[in-house]
């Protein structure tokens, strides 16, 4: 189904700022013909029951039905998309061992084109599945297995940012698996992206190219500093990890004498458009150029509590005015859901208040700063936050803004969330959605107007 050229009649959520989340009563949601919102009329507004009735009377307006809600798709800032078949496996050892003993022998495997389309196909259908309309891919070093993953993304409707990983390093990669010098990592990435962009089928521009160095241990100098070029020259967006782990932070501060976030910046690799994983060891002044920048940082809670040792400071960087999204760091974090992850950021963030060691009284080991988000904050990096992070008008019911939106049953069989009719209403709903929301309860995705599942 499409809803080009429909008005739909619905109770809708959104959050366009960190702390403006926003209830649209039986809101009026047109759509054009690209698949862009053309108006956005509140009940309260002049003129709607005027429009409401005309609408019906002429066919063209599609209703919710009863316990349906609408929310803007799901935007997930971080997913390796060849890791998905150890998703939920392969967390019992440090980062820097679970890369040599389980993540590059797997990668390593999208050498074979039949495999990397089955499992690209899989991952695809299950993410739009949970509600995410939009990833930022990490695929492999492998051209023909990432070209895979673009034609799936706009075979099945997905909005999608993909990127060729850029790895290079011979101590830190291994030789059944790296770029064999930094002018093939180059190469590849520009290959890569002149494909994208002259695909047939992307002339909606549904799928981006995204320039991926790893991150700086599996990079050398010269890569990175290629690779900063190409940024400069195509205005593309950038993907790496950045003071993901104390091994990383760690590595990156002997080598180079500075941390993620200043090398980058002097490779030109920390751009608008570029998006920083994980980022938990930033400090103040780290924080201050992200901000500068104008750049983003994936905030990934349930990986993070895997790999890194540390709590990203989300509200700290919300109140600096940080762009933010969520990521389910597949397969570094045990779940495909961004609204698991999301419950992950509430919880972590109270954690990260109130501290967590049951020796030390109350008031020791609590952090003395506020550190707390709610379920406000976190349906805002989910959505709105990550659209701004990778500079896409999605992720909020704007007028001009694509409409990639969710259905949202509370009332599905299999469902998990539970409604009752005389105490739940309003952001209440949203809490409960955002607490209690499972795939089974995502009834309905779109992606510029298109029904995709």
């Amino acid at each position: 189904m499409t809803l080009r050229n429909r008005t739909l009649l619905a109770t809708a959520f959104h959050a366009p700022e960190p702390s403006g989340m926003e209830v649209l009563e039986e809101v009026l949601i047109s759509i054009d013909a690209e698949g862009r919102i053309s108006d956005v009329l509140k009940s309260d507004a002049p003129g709607y029951t005027e429009k409401r009735t005309a609408l019906e009377a002429a066919g063209v307006l599609e209703v919710l039905p009863a316990g349906s809600y609408l929310l803007p798709g799901l935007v997930d800032c971080h997913v390796h998309a060849p890791q998905y078949p150890q998703l939920g496996d392969a967390l019992d050892v440090p980062l820097e061992v679970w890369l040599q003993k389980y993540t590059f022998p797997l990668e390593a495997r999208y050498a074979d084109l039949a495999f990397a389309r089955e499992t690209y196909g899989m991952l695809v259908e299950d993410l739009l599945a949970n509600g995410t309309t939009t990833a930022l891919y990490f695929a492999t070093i492998h051209q023909d297995a990432t070209r895979a993953l673009v034609d799936i993304c706009l075979e099945k409707g997905q909005r999608a940012l993909v990127g060729k990983v850029a790895m290079d390093h011979p101590e830190n990669c291994p030789d059944f698996y790296r770029d064999a010098s930094p002018e093939e990592a180059i190469a590849g990435t520009r290959a890569l992206i002149d494909y994208v962009r002259s695909h047939p089928q992307n002339r909606e521009i549904l799928v981006h190219p995204v320039i991926t160095p790893r991150f700086i241990p599996a990079c050398t100098d010269a890569a990175l500093e290629g690779l900063g070029a190409l940024a400069r020259e195509c205005g593309c967006h950038v993907q790496t990890h950045c003071s993901e782990s104390d091994w990383e932070h760690g590595y990156v501060l002997d080598r180079h004498g500075m941390t993620d976030t200043e090398s980058l910046d002097r490779f030109g690799l920390m751009t608008r458009r570029t998006m920083l994983a994980h980022s938990n060891l930033l400090t103040a002044s780290d924080m201050d150029r992200i901000v500068e920048r104008g750049a983003g940082v994936a905030h990934c809670p349930l990986s993070n509590g895997y790999f890194a040792g540390a709590v990203f400071p989300l509200r700290a960087a919300l109140e600096k005015g940080m762009h933010v999204g969520m990521g389910t760091d597949i397969s570094g974090g045990p779940s495909a859901s961004l609204f698991e992850n999301a419950r992950a950021a509430i919880l972590v963030s109270r954690m990260f208040e109130t501290g967590v060691d049951p020796d030390r009284a109350p008031e020791e080991r609590a952090s003395g700063a506020a550190r707390r988000i709610d379920f406000r904050q976190a349906f805002h990096v989910a959505t709105a936050g990550g659209a701004k992070a990778l500079d896409l008008p999605v992720g909020q019911f704007t007028k001009g803004y694509l409409f990639d939106a969710i259905v949202v049953d509370t009332r599905a069989e299999k469902g998990t969330i539970r409604l009752f009719d005389d105490r739940d209403a309003g952001e209440t709903i949203l809490q409960k959605i955002v607490y209690g929301a499972s795939r089974a309860n995502i009834a309905e995705v779109y992606v510029g107007g298109q029904q995709v599942r």
